[in-house]
Formats: structure tokens, sequence, C-alpha cells
């Protein structure tokens, strides 16, 4: 007999336009723009990577889930206990049906509900618990779903997204497996409000950040595990900046290919080169000229082959999200395990102020790249340019 009852709900199509360029998910067309671009559906694979973590504990849990890719899929493939409660009537599934699955699977009085996506995949939950709470209040006749508020239901998300502005996921897919573990085990005590936030896409495309708070859900207060907010807006210390800028350029070889991630450090790293830069995309400079800007996960790939194949060095240089820390697997998943492991560790450039660096309050950098060897291999040590001619090494975690 089972002892939780876990609720999951996952959003098939979330992440789907970070590789091929398109800085999000949201919206039918984008979602069929990108896969024309060849885009893959990878939500899945990170409920899988998350989910793994529960096996020693299968016969302890009960899920409630939608059908098919929306979480009854992977659960067989696991061998978990489920009980489908909500079906899609269409084959591309919209956030309508994101929030009527929550609705449907949170009447079962969860102990936890867990959701793959990004950010608009964390508005729809929230959206759907405040409806299930307002729907219960004024019309259950059961008096146990009416004493019960979803909203206080805690939550797990386990980021598939291109964008993950939300502090309710977690770190990584296997962080919130770890964070599952532990409830189950009994080591988890406290929840702590996180905010669900989000950007204007349209806005977002055209190299503007603009974040906005929508809603708090409850998480599990394990910040080893979940992530924080991320922190918005460019670096005001211009000085630093020009320091880091300097350090890079001097070091700079016209015969490398240099792969140019994204980000406000970058940004002006950029800008000092004399070039414009894609703010929230992957430039490819070559021989002192922008060769492609806003490139796809697919042609920087195909790139980096020729590269190779020509002997000509790469360099990729990115920077982290401010507040969490993320080096891959946020904003930049141009950045493929393949361009990763052609470019090779020793040819990453991280450049940072030590002001970024300090925001982590002693958290290590870190990286999910959706290729867990790839992530254990990135772990270490790695060297941060912080200034001209400054170096700090800060630990890296998969």
């Amino acid at each position: 007999m089972y002892k939780y009852k876990f609720g999951l709900v996952i959003n098939p199509y979330a992440g789907i336009g970070g590789a091929v360029a398109l800085k999000g998910s949201d919206g039918a067309e984008t979602r069929r723009e990108a896969l024309a671009r060849g885009a893959e559906q990878k939500a899945e694979k990170r409920a899988l990577q998350a989910l793994s973590q529960l096996l020693p504990y299968r016969n302890e849990i009960k899920f409630f889930t939608a059908a098919n890719s929306m979480g009854a899929d992977i659960l067989a493939e696991l061998g978990f206990e489920y009980e489908v409660v909500y079906h899609s009537n269409v084959s591309q599934t919209e956030a309508i049906d994101t929030q009527q699955s929550v609705m449907a699977i949170v009447r079962q009085k969860l102990d936890i509900l867990v959701f793959a996506g990004g950010d608009g995949t964390a508005r729809d939950v929230a959206s759907a618990l405040q409806e299930s709470a307002r729907f219960l209040k004024a019309k259950s006749t059961s008096s146990e779903l009416a004493n019960w508020n979803p909203e206080e239901l805690p939550v797990v998300g386990i980021p598939a997204g291109v964008k993950i502005h939300s502090g309710v996921y977690a770190i990584t897919p296997v962080g919130a497996g770890k964070v599952l573990e532990q409830l189950i085990t009994g080591a988890l005590t406290t929840l702590r409000a996180a905010d669900v936030m989000d950007i204007d896409e349209d806005a977002f495309r055209q190299g503007t950040v603009r974040a906005r708070r929508y809603a708090e859900l409850k998480v599990p207060g394990e910040l080893e595990y979940m992530q924080a907010v991320k922190i918005g807006g460019k670096e005001s210390d211009e000085l630093v900046l020009a320091d880091i800028a300097a350090d890079v350029i001097e070091e700079m070889d016209d015969n490398a290919l240099y792969i140019m991630g994204s980000g406000s450090t970058v940004d002006f790293l950029m800008g000092e080169l004399g070039h414009n830069n894609t703010l929230l995309g992957v430039d490819v400079v070559y021989q002192g000229k922008i060769e492609q800007a806003d490139i796809t996960g697919a042609a920087l790939e195909e790139r980096v082959k020729q590269a190779q194949a020509q002997d000509i060095p790469l360099v990729l240089v990115i920077t982290l999200i401010g507040g969490q820390g993320h080096l891959f697997g946020r904003g930049n998943q141009q950045l493929t395990p393949a361009v990763i492991r052609a470019v090779g560790k020793e040819n990453i450039r991280v450049i940072a102020t030590k002001a970024k660096l300090q925001a982590l309050n002693g958290r290590p950098l870190r990286v999910d790249t959706g290729d867990a060897e790839l992530d254990a291999q990135l772990s270490g040590f790695i060297s941060v340019t912080t200034g001209y001619h400054d170096r700090t090494m800060v630990a890296v975690q998969g």
C-alpha cells in the first residue's frame, strides 16, 4: 500500500524554443516554428531524470497525472503506480491543458505536486491552484476537501524551460529528485514561499528583460537544491567590466573561433570589441568579425565541426546568471552538449564581477546541460576572470 500521493504534470513543449534561438516556447505559433526548425522535446527526459531518483521508493508512491506525454508515459516507463485523471483532446497541448490537469490532479488531496516546464508553466500551475482553492471553497460538498487549501500544497518544479526566473524550480532535474527523496525520508521539515516570475517573451526576443512577479507557491526550504530567483538588470560597475573586457581582449587570437554566450557581461565585452551583440542569444566571432549572430544549436554544432576539421581553435566565453549561478542550461540552450564537449572545459572562459560571485553567498556555480555525464565532467573548479589579470577559482556542480 502506498504512503504518498504525488501529482505530476509535464509541459511536453517546455524549452523547445531554446536550442533553435527562439528564446522561449510560449504560444502555439512559437512551438510550431520551433518544431519546424527541428527542435527536440526534452521535458519528458528531464522529468525522467528527476523521478529516477525515487525508484528505491517506488512501492511507497502513487502518482495522479495526465495522459500520455503530460505524465503517464514516463511513469509507465519507470514502473510507478499511477492514475490518469486528465486527458487532453488536442495533439499539441496548450497552457489550458496544464491548468486543467492541475485542477483535476489536486482534487486528490496530494502530498506534493511535481511539474516540469518553465516560467510559463509555473504561472499556469499557480493559476490552477488559485482557481482550485476558489472552487473548493465555494462548491465542495466534501468537508475534507472544503477545509483543504490547494494554495498551501507544496510544489517542486523540474526545470525544463528556456526561461527559469522563478524560485519554484530545483537547480537541476536530479536536484528535484533529491528534494522529493528528502520528503519521503522525512528529512524535509520546512516550507517557504517562492516567487513565480515570468517575462515578456516578445520583449525578450528584442533583447529586453522585463520580469514580473505573478504569484507565489510553497516549496521545500532546501536551498541546496532549490534555486534562487534570478537577479535582473545589467552590471552597474562599468570600470570592473572594462577591466574584465580588457583582459579577455588582450588574450584573443584572431585565428580562433569565439562562441560568445548570452548575458550583460558578455554584452559589455562585445561592445568593447566594437560589435553589436545578441544580448540573449549566442554569437560566433571569427577573425575579428561577427560570423553568425543569434545562432541556433544545430547551426553551431555544424560550425564547430567545420572548425575542428580545419584545426581552428575553439573558445567559449560565457558568464553566469546572477542570483542563480548557472553557467549552462538557463537561457543558453544553443550551447548544446555536443558544442560544449567540442570546446572542452579548458577552453571555456567564464567572466563575471566579484560582486556577482559574492551574491551567490558561497553557493557553487551550476551546470545543467541535460547530459549527466557532461555535467560531471564540468564539475570541480573553474577559473573565473573577475578583472584585469585577476582570476577567482570557483566550485562548479552539476
